[in-house]
């Protein structure tokens, strides 16, 4: 499917002409890996929305998670979100339940073309099983919480999406070979794609 300019929207634009592009879906499907290729390939700026908090709060996000709680961390999620979707001809990798506020829901599907990553509980369990620093797999049992945020997050995902590509196990230059021809007009300054 094809990010089309919606007549409807006024979305900011990039010096190639395209929308912003931001990625969503579940922690560990690669929205920050991709994200950076997909930039550089298209000689784009690259934000990842998590990164940005962290810098701007100088605390890694499962600290805001033990200082403020979930809800703390969500509101400055909204604000942050507020603030770089309104960045023409970004690439943003959102944070895996960014899509949970529909005020940030809204914020996406009006502002840019919306890919939605998609991978398997199972793919994504492999991914992040060995990572301490994801507050949202603090669990007994942390692939059936990755089970759980799917079912609940899903939905939301494809709410908001133009464009749903499964990563699977792909190298991410097949993955971006998958994606490019889907995505708004490329800049002419893109690069090629490397294994």
């Amino acid at each position: 499917m094809e990010c089309a300019a919606d007549p409807t929207r006024t979305p900011p634009e990039g010096r190639d002409g395209a929308r912003p592009i931001f990625l969503v879906g579940m922690m560990g499907v690669g929205k920050t890996t991709i994200g950076r290729h997909l930039a550089a390939a298209l000689g784009r700026e690259f934000v990842d929305l998590d990164h940005a908090i962290e810098a701007r709060c100088g605390v890694r996000i499962a600290t805001i998670f033990d200082i403020e709680g979930e809800a703390g961390f969500r509101r400055r999620e909204t604000a942050s979100l507020d603030e770089h979707t309104r960045r023409p001809g970004l690439v943003l990798a959102t944070g895996g339940g960014a899509v949970l506020a529909e005020d940030n829901r809204r914020m996406l599907r009006e502002r840019g073309c919306v890919v939605y990553l998609r991978a398997g509980a199972d793919e994504l369990y492999r991914r992040v099983a060995r990572d301490r620093s994801r507050p949202m797999l603090r669990a007994d049992d942390p692939r059936q919480r990755i089970v759980d945020l799917l079912a609940q997050r899903e939905p939301l995902y494809e709410s908001v999406a133009e464009v749903t590509l499964d990563t699977g196990d792909q190298p991410i230059a097949q993955v971006l070979r998958n994606l490019l021809p889907l995505l708004p007009v490329r800049s002419a300054a893109q690069a090629p794609l490397t294994e």
